[in-house]
């Protein structure tokens, strides 16, 4: 029997990205994002899917006023 902790891969509004334990209750303002697997396994999983860290907030403010040059 394994006792390897299985995680899921967690997302917020921001598309912030976050490791999870499965079974755990997520905290307020976060869902499952359909992954789960080992953590090294979600680690790649998020490396994946999460090139650019910075909050969704951030990128859009960043972006217009990038456009508005």
């Amino acid at each position: 029997m394994s006792t390897e902790i299985r995680y899921l891969v967690a997302v917020n509004d921001e598309e912030q990205h976050a490791l999870w334990p499965e079974g755990a209750p997520l905290p307020a303002g976060w869902r499952a994002e359909g992954f789960a697997g080992t953590e090294a396994e979600c680690s790649a999983h998020v490396d994946r899917v999460w090139p650019d860290i910075r909050p969704l907030g951030l990128r859009r403010s960043l972006a217009a006023r990038a456009d508005a040059r």
